[in-house]
């Protein structure tokens, strides 16, 4: 027993029993463990989203597990405990280099150094029968956890929220020479071939893993959420950050997340210019990332007045900084569409906001803009018609409105946390029973 008399950890987790009580109400034997880079407090939006099911499936009387690294994603000097249980949730931190992701061979570091204790760990802990659920931070973690779930006699779900090494090919990582490219491709389609289930967010990534040879039945299409009841429509006159920003009246065109490599800021900066005369408009970025400061300089270089930074905001304050802006900007290259779905979009739609999409018109997310009508799709370079559809929505506010309040209406239908925890409890308690 420990210092307060309650027994050690290891073994109140085996007082567990495993036990779960499904859907049906019959109980269920076995552990979940998560695998990712980064957990709760950390606030990425994969850890935001895994934080979400593994506390879900916790309340609902669940073993789970995580192990993760101890970094945050935004500060690389962090180090989180080691070992902690965090609402019924098992969380067990590696070591792992923190060079961050500014520099791109200390990045490849990191991620060595976390399969390599992520490993061990997984070694040591997972039994025969856990579930594991591997997500993709690192990039080909897949590989590492079928390997271990084949050792240990586990079954591997795969959770993709990206597809590589086909991104790094796209982004241009220098030393990905074809040989190498193929060899990766190789091990990682045997990983998801070898799993028992490999969750994808939308039909595109659907289809791409079907092409790799992986059996339509073991893909599932469940796509990332927002919590619809932390994020709600609100109105200029009742959010106090518009005060607080001082952005008063004008219309705002917001950018809310991961400035990241995939995604395309150009057309968004030519069209500020294009707008910087206007006082009525303004460009409001909130989040960090990659290239956030690679924006930053390249507005400084531009004198563009209209532009303004925030840094990430808590979650129990999205309702404020998504609502802040009146229309939402989500970009994607369009040569990334079937390897990443920007999940910006979700909480966007929760905030019940129109969307101006910068990707390709032809892809999942420009097609689900147009179809729903629920915002512009803009190509890639096209600043002109960028501007043209932010001066039509600042012209039309009840056309603008009328938008986002279809955007909400297919958010509680189809993105709504509620949906997606009751595919994700369904498919597990699948996975346990198999």
């Amino acid at each position: 027993a420990d210092a307060e008399g309650d027994p050690p950890k290891a073994c109140r987790d085996a007082e567990r029993a495993h036990v779960f009580t499904s859907r049906t109400g019959k109980t269920m034997q076995g552990r979940i463990f998560f695998l990712n880079r980064f957990f709760y407090p950390d606030h990425s939006a994969t850890s935001q989203l895994l934080g979400d099911l593994a506390f879900h499936l916790a309340d609902g009387g669940q073993s789970v597990h995580v192990v993760t690294s101890r970094l945050r994603y935004d500060d690389p000097e962090a180090r989180l405990e080691r070992e902690t249980e965090e609402q019924g949730v098992v969380i067990q931190r590696v070591w792992t280099s923190r060079f961050g992701r500014h520099w791109l061979p200390g990045r490849a570091i990191d991620y060595l150094t976390f399969y390599l204790a992520a490993g061990w760990a997984l070694l040591r802990l997972l039994q025969q029968d856990d579930v594991l659920v591997a997500k993709t931070d690192p990039p080909m973690i897949s590989v590492l956890a079928a390997a271990v779930a084949r050792l240990k006699g586990a079954r591997l779900v795969n959770w993709l929220q990206d597809l590589y090494p086909e991104v790094a090919v796209v982004l241009g990582v220098p030393g990905l020479v074809p040989p190498l490219v193929s060899a990766l491709a190789f091990l990682r389609d045997r990983s998801l071939r070898a799993a028992a289930m490999n969750v994808v967010l939308g039909e595109r990534m659907r289809q791409y893993v079907e092409n790799l040879g992986v059996a339509p039945e073991r893909i599932r299409v469940i796509a990332n959420w927002s919590d619809g009841e932390q994020t709600r429509p609100i109105s200029r006159s009742d959010n106090p950050l518009r005060r607080d920003w001082g952005l008063g009246e004008r219309f705002v065109v917001g950018y809310s997340g991961n400035f990241g490599r995939s995604h395309e800021f150009g057309t968004v900066l030519d069209a500020a210019a294009r707008l910087a005369g206007d006082e009525d408009v303004t460009f409001l970025f909130i989040g960090g990332g990659a290239r956030r400061e690679g924006v930053e300089r390249e507005v400084a270089q531009r004198s563009l007045g209209n532009c303004v930074f925030r840094p990430y905001q808590p979650r129990e304050a999205l309702t404020q900084s998504l609502g802040a802006a009146d229309v939402h900007l989500v970009t994607l290259k369009p040569e990334m569409e079937g390897l990443i779905v920007p999940s910006k979009i979700y909480g966007v739609l929760a905030a019940g906001r129109p969307v101006l999409f910068v990707g390709d018109r032809h892809g999942e997310l420009g097609e689900m803009v147009a179809s729903r009508r629920i915002g512009f799709t803009v190509d890639p370079g096209d600043a002109g018609a960028l501007e043209k559809h932010i001066r039509w929505l600042a012209a039309h506010g009840e056309e603008c409105y009328a938008m986002g309040i279809r955007a909400r209406a297919l958010f509680e239908a189809r993105f709504d946390q509620r949906i997606a925890l009751s595919s994700w409890s369904a498919l597990l308690e699948d996975a346990l029973r198999a």
